[in-house]
């Protein structure tokens, strides 16, 4: 076994989402069967006592992998020489504003958790935001991170490329998919695209019908965290795609620590130079990923209206929410 532990915090430790993956986590599905762990839970105080019995589980699971569990409310702690960070939390629920005004106040909490990363968590710590929305927050994260490289700072779109991967197999009968991509927002402005994919070896797009893509696939790929969570208990309940959220998050560090050639999405820092993305936001774009460092795939044309018109239609939903925030990133 590896001699050093390394440490991962989750946050929002009491959500379903994190309970769905600090079992993963400590079993090792995260990091391979030859490298201990130290999990660190956040949440805020109330729920100090879910933690301690989600700690108690997670020891009575004597996982060979796990050398210990830390729960806490205190930010300092929490980041406390942290190695890999999942920021599950977000506040989305049961507060009283309208839309942009949840993303302002979810900027100033992601602002205080990066400053506390600043101070406290390794210089190469890699992270993860899944609360959204989550493109605009890890924004803010990094920002408020100087410390640690911004290339370091990542939102999650796996979640919306399995789901594309999922609709694609179902409707060809083969689950031999390759370069496929999700661009711009964790939102229903992101854009499924697959005009690169291939399924057993030939293109998708001479499988299905454009009609189908258009008018099945992009909608049920954009819309299919609300189809999921209505069905299992309504859009705000803890009865949401749990499992297939934290599974995505797993295979998203998973892939970007240890590597792969196959195509991920990833929403990354755009520094303005690839496929006309704005610098300065939070994009989702596909990618490879080896020795810890996720690369852009290059050379990919828009050569199509429709293509353009989705492409524009993210960006302006981000460059938007940017400016809600943007006395966060001064």
């Amino acid at each position: 076994m590896a001699t050093a532990p390394k440490c991962i915090v989750v946050t929002g430790a009491h959500e379903s989402i994190a309970y769905a993956t600090v079992f993963r986590i400590a079993s090792g599905q995260l990091l391979g069967p030859n490298q201990r762990v130290i999990i660190h839970m956040l949440d805020d105080n109330y729920y100090q006592d879910v933690l301690l019995g989600v700690t108690n589980e997670l020891r009575d699971c004597a996982f060979p992998l796990l050398d210990d569990v830390v729960y806490t409310s205190e930010l300092p702690v929490a980041y406390k020489d942290v190695d890999y960070a999942f920021h599950i939390y977000s506040d989305t629920v049961g507060v009283k504003m309208n839309d942009d005004d949840i993303i302002k106040y979810n900027g100033t909490l992601f602002e205080k958790t990066g400053k506390a990363m600043n101070d406290y968590a390794k210089r190469d710590c890699k992270s993860i935001v899944i609360g959204d929305p989550a493109n605009t927050n890890a924004l803010v994260l990094a920002h408020s991170c100087p410390g640690i490289p911004r290339e370091n700072f990542t939102a999650m779109t796996r979640l919306d490329h399995n789901r594309a991967l999922a609709q694609l197999a179902l409707k060809t009968g083969s689950i031999d998919i390759s370069c496929l991509a999700i661009w711009g927002n964790h939102s229903a402005t992101m854009y499924p695209d697959i005009r690169n994919t291939t399924v057993a070896g030939k293109k998708a797009t001479n499988l299905v019908d454009a009609q189908w893509v258009n008018d099945e696939f992009i909608p049920r790929v954009q819309n299919r965290s609300d189809e999921i969570n209505k069905l299992r208990g309504g859009l705000y309940s803890e009865q949401s795609s749990a499992a297939s959220t934290s599974n995505a998050a797993i295979a998203h560090m998973r892939d970007w620590v240890l590597g792969s050639n196959e195509w991920q999405s990833v929403a990354v820092y755009s520094d303005g130079k690839a496929y006309g993305v704005p610098e300065g936001l939070i994009f989702s774009m596909p990618v490879t990923s080896a020795n810890g460092k996720f690369s852009l795939v290059k050379g990919l044309d828009f050569d199509d209206a429709e293509s353009v018109a989705k492409i524009k239609k993210t960006t302006e939903e981000l460059l938007d929410q940017r400016k809600l925030i943007e006395d966060l990133l001064k």
